[in-house]
């Protein structure tokens, strides 16, 4: 199995009327449940809309997002699915719930990072 990101950029929901909002949520709401119904549901969240802060690997606190972002993260999804064309699957389903285009990347596998979970009972 292999995680995926899903993610839209912030700005990426501006569209939607404030009349709106109830509807999707509950829409957003109803296909992370059915995610975790299914078992493919990892974790996921919205991101409060602000300046990032930028820790160098000297410890060195600057603001951000550094002048060459095009865009950055409005919210995010991670699911743990069988193939790209499954996460590709819950990326429209998203979409829709969002009324917003989703970005869908393959997180990198990390055997030891699972391994420490799998220890600590998280996995």
């Amino acid at each position: 199995m292999a995680r995926y990101l899903i993610s839209f950029n912030d700005g990426a929901m501006d569209h939607i009327p404030d009349a709106d909002w109830t509807e999707v949520s509950r829409a957003s709401h109803a296909v992370v449940r059915e995610a975790a119904e299914a078992g493919v549901w990892v974790f996921g969240a919205g991101l409060q809309r602000q300046q990032a802060s930028i820790v160098g690997t000297d410890g060195v606190v600057t603001d951000g997002p550094y002048p060459e972002t095009k865009a950055v993260i409005g919210g995010f999804s991670i699911v743990e699915v069988a193939s790209r064309e499954e996460a590709l699957k819950w990326a429209a389903r998203i979409a829709a719930g969002c009324r917003c285009a989703q970005e869908v990347r393959e997180l990198m596998p990390d055997a030891e990072t699972d391994a420490m979970l799998r220890q600590a009972g998280r996995r």
